[in-house]
């Protein structure tokens, strides 16, 4: 079976998005969406009679399509079983797509005899089409089920389109039965009124293809009826985000060789380290680029299945990625949605976890990186030192043609003589500049620099150039005990510190240090030879940085002085001169007059990235030679989780943007703080699945690098409207394209493009056999550590909302539960020693909704432990917020999660053959027994078997 339709369907037949000519744009409302035309159906039979007359019969129908082409028959849909019933009707309905008005159907009725074998006979079947039942008045077919041999009737089956809201006004009889928990809610007349239904829209937008619907019918607490359809999509940003996320490192790391390059001259040691290092770069460029290759050979898909979770290939793109949203039609009220992402655990499914996963691999790297930087002969240089030398180039690469812009800018406005344009570009020009100065204004640039001349070949210290003139004055040269080293410096705190002068050259590794008269001529030939190798001047990098700011100043002295010029021109002419004063000017004045500071602040600016860019690369090569190989190997590992993590959230993100465009209190919350995204694991704990949970913990973690930002589309073509990856390793920004009418109803802190910030937050709790053996007899700190850790982010979150937007602007629910109580228990749930406490599962989610915020859930491959709380999650939403009946509540769960809801064909793959178990064996995983009776051996063989096949089916 699929894996893509684990928790709400399998759908043999083929229900692809419509083309992109069938995709229409609706402005109305400022929400985009895909529209395709759906048919619902609900099933109800009458007088079914049953093989064996004494009892009545376990119902089931198997809906199939017959294709007009093959002429065989394609499962399509299956009903949830009703028990005892003569007279079923069928919580389950079946939804068919556009295109399907004239397809024939088949409705093949079963009894199910053996519910746990599988095991069933067919009643009867009738057939019918979807343009035959939409062309009678009422829509409701009535039709007679007839036997396999097609001469008794077994009863009849009513067929009746459900449209939502149908049913307004009407009260809800129900059907008595055997089994109390089997009451149903009677089938009533549809209304002839206008059906919402044609307004009823997939998930919204070209992202997302491959709809799958389902569609029910509840029973309320005050016996009416409600609506729900599950309807889930696959997402394009599966592939495309992992493989935009690719190009961006493979450019990113070929940027980061060429830096290496251009460091110039320095010391063999240090050259050999440089010449390692971009070989190891060059083996994860060509790494990238063939898995992108691979990628792009791809077409059509749209999810990776858990099958291929080890496929290397596929190690970037995210497991089971899918969108499902559930959403709810009461009487005389406005219909509810509950949107929800599931995902496989971000995690190097192909590399394995034999050696744990990445939160303590990277402790344990962060500790051996230490000891392996003095035995490299390089300064130590911690994360935060790393991070703040990715963020200074990244920042300086942005900033450097942005300042050159603005500056040509304001040339451009002094030429043409505008004081408001000269005023707009001054600001624009200053903010800019005042921004690129504090970046740099770190004393860890400063550090880096000299540790970079330290590395230049024949480097000579201050005070070794006094011990040298010294020792050779007194006929005699005094060595160094401390070889092929830089000044290694303190870093403490925010930057390193100031290095102590200390006697050091940069001789070649392993070279015999020079005695008597040879050193002394070596000496000397290295004084000379290389005279640009001068003493290093500490307050060289002060001065160069500070010339920006005064470059800066005197741009800004120059406009003021040019502006009170023209002001007091006009004051003092007289009116009627006015004119001619204006047209006295010579346009170039202005121009000519700023063009010097300009371009002077143009030259420092240059000069600065220059000398920054240099400084910055030598810390990334320090910690690179550090980190060889292991460092190299957790970036990959780093990168690969983090593209799974980034393609759900970037999917999640534009599912809650298009949810919320009529939302104005929504979009105030989105560009005011930003969304929360709630990741809710249901991972052990125990074995393997403890490397996933280290993995997740640290991919989840990294989204907090990620910002949004929304930007009008170029046209309304599908590939237009795919949102666009740029960035770096530091700091990733998504693009989401909106049609032009769409993008116009947006505040205007949106359409300014202000960047959206999304806080992640990881919730964890173990719920299988693992997580029991993991509590008795293991450890679940991790577990108690990323939910406390958590808990503290989405509290701080919580108090950053409410200081910046009124709480009115968030949804409102039926339990009235204040979101700060709900807090308050979670922070106590955190702390609480208990065993599988699913309430904090249960509470964050219940917060994350009340917050606006987008949810998803994940386990090992986001099938079996996911569909669970998934379809938990929507009943118990159904119960809370809509008055699902305690007696349906169940069946409801049931009809969530059965496989024969989900279109399994179960072991009717024949729909003409009659007693199914008189064709196959009533279970697949028992052996005969009659041949493994021959000894006792192969009997305990057999149970063994047995027993291994019944856990690897019910894990």
């Amino acid at each position: 079976m699929e894996d893509s339709i684990q928790h709400l369907g399998h759908c043999l037949v083929d229900m692809k998005e419509p083309s992109a000519n069938a995709e229409r744009i609706s402005t109305a409302g400022g929400n985009r969406t895909s529209r395709v035309q759906q048919v619902e159906l609900s099933l109800a039979c009458n007088d079914l009679v049953a093989l064996g007359r004494d009892r009545k019969p376990n119902a089931l129908v198997q809906v199939a399509v017959i294709d007009p082409h093959k002429q065989h028959l394609v499962s399509h849909a299956c009903t949830e079983i009703v028990e005892a019933n003569k007279d079923p009707l069928f919580l389950t309905g079946v939804t068919f797509p556009s295109g399907y008005p004239e397809t024939l159907v088949k409705l093949m009725v079963y009894d199910v005899k053996d519910k746990n074998q599988e095991s069933g006979s067919l009643l009867g079947s009738a057939t019918f089409s979807v343009g035959d039942l939409l062309r009678t008045k009422d829509e409701q077919l009535t039709l007679n089920l007839r036997s396999s041999d097609g001469v008794c009737t077994a009863g009849t089956v009513v067929v009746s389109r459900l449209k939502m809201g149908e049913m307004e006004g009407v009260e809800v009889d129900h059907i008595a039965t055997n089994t109390p928990s089997h009451r149903c809610p009677l089938v009533c007349e549809p209304a002839h009124h206008c059906c919402i239904d044609q307004e009823e829209t997939l998930l919204t937008g070209p992202v997302f293809r491959n709809p799958i619907c389902k569609v029910y019918t509840f029973q309320t607490s005050n016996s009416k009826r409600m609506i729900v359809r599950e309807q889930m999509e696959e997402c394009t940003l599966s592939f495309s985000i992992p493989k935009q996320l690719l190009s961006l490192y493979i450019q990113e790391d070929i940027s980061r060789v060429q830096d290496l390059t251009e460091l110039g001259e320095l010391s063999p040691h240090w050259d050999n380290l440089r010449k390692e290092v971009i070989t190891r770069y060059g083996g994860i460029i060509g790494s990238y680029q063939a898995t992108l290759a691979e990628l792009n050979k791809i077409t059509g898909c749209s999810f990776k299945p858990s099958c291929c979770k080890a496929q290397k290939s596929l190690e970037f793109i995210p497991i089971n990625l899918h969108t499902q949203r559930m959403r709810v039609s009461c009487l005389k009220k406005t219909d509810a949605f509950y949107d929800i992402v599931t995902v496989g655990a971000p995690a190097a499914h192909f590399q394995g976890f034999k050696s744990g996963g990445l939160q303590r691999l990277l402790s344990r790297y962060e500790a051996e990186k230490k000891s392996f930087s003095t035995a490299c002969q390089c300064i130590y240089y911690s994360p935060e030192h790393t991070a703040k030398a990715q963020e200074v180039l990244s920042i300086t690469s942005l900033l450097q043609p942005l300042i050159t812009s603005l500056a040509d800018q304001l040339l451009q406005a002094a030429q043409e003589h505008s004081s408001p344009g000269l005023r707009d570009a001054l600001k624009s020009l200053s903010d800019k500049t005042e921004q690129f100065v504090h970046t740099l204004k770190d004393e860890l640039v400063k550090s880096a620099l000299l540790a970079l001349h330290a590395a230049r070949p024949g480097y000579v210290s201050k005070s070794q150039k006094q011990t040298a003139v010294q020792g050779h004055h007194q006929g005699h040269i005094s060595t160094d005990s401390e070889q092929n080293q830089i000044p290694v410096q303190g870093l403490s705190g925010q930057s390193p510190a100031t290095p102590e002068p200390t006697v050091m050259c940069n001789n070649v590794e392993g070279c015999p240090s020079p005695t008597g008269d040879e050193a002394e001529l070596v000496k000397v030939k290295n004084h000379d030879s290389i005279p640009h190798h001068k003493e290093y001047d500490e307050e060289e990098w002060d001065r160069v940085w500070a010339n920006v700011a005064k470059c800066l100043n005197c741009v800004i002295a120059m406009v003021d002085k040019l502006q009170e010029e023209d002001d007091s021109k006009q004051e003092s002419a007289p009116e009627q001169q006015l004119a001619d004063v204006i047209t006295s000017h010579t346009p170039g004045d202005w121009k000519e007059q700023l063009y010097p500071v300009v371009t002077r602040l143009k030259e420092c600016v240059k000069e600065v990235v220059e000398k920054a860019r240099k400084a910055m690369t030598f810390v990334l090569l320090q910690e690179a030679v550090c980190s060889l190989p292991q460092g190299f190997a957790l970036q990959q590992r780093r990168d690969i989780v983090f593209s799974q993590a980034l393609a759900a959230l970037a999917c999640g993100f534009v599912m809650r943007l298009y949810a919320g465009m009529q939302d104005k209190g929504f979009l105030k919350q989105l560009h005011l703080v930003g969304l929360v995204a709630q990741f809710e694991s249901l991972l052990s704990t125990y074995s393997e699945e403890i490397g996933m949970l280290e993995d997740m913990e640290v991919g989840i973690s990294d989204l907090h690098k990620v910002m949004f930002k929304i930007t009008e589309a170029k046209t309304e073509d599908p590939s237009d409207l795919q949102p666009f990856l740029c960035g770096g390793r530091d700091h990733f920004t998504v693009e989401v394209p909106l049609p032009q009418p769409i993008f116009q109803t947006l505040p205007e802190e949106i359409k300014n493009g202000r960047p959206l910030r999304v806080f992640p937050v990881l919730f964890n709790v173990g719920i299988n056999e693992q997580q029991t053996i993991a509590e008795r007899f293991g450890d679940i700190s991790l577990q108690e550590r990323i939910n406390q850790k958590n808990f503290e982010i989405l509290d701080a979150y919580y108090k950053l909302l409410s200081e910046k937007v009124p709480l009115e602007c968030l949804p409102c629910f039926q339990a009235q539960t204040d979101i700060k109580e709900l807090l308050e228990t979670l922070g106590q749930n955190v702390v609480t020693k208990k065993r599988k406490n699913v309430e904090i599962l249960w509470i964050a989610g219940a917060i994350c909704r009340r917050l606006n915020g987008i949810r998803f859930t994940s386990c090992k491959s986001a099938k079996d432990r996911t569909s669970m709380s998934v379809t938990l999650e929507q009943c118990a939403l159904l119960r809370d917020e809509h008055q699902l009946s305690k007696d349906f509540f169940v069946r409801a769960l049931d009809c969530m999660r059965s496989r024969l809801t989900q279109g399994d064909t179960w072991q009717w793959e024949d729909p003409e053959a009659g007693t199914v178990t008189e064709n196959k064996p009533a279970s697949r995983h028992f052996y005969p027994i009659a041949l493994l009776l021959v000894s006792s051996h192969l009997l305990v063989v057999w149970l063994i078997l047995s027993l291994v096949f019944l856990l690897a089916k019910y894990q």
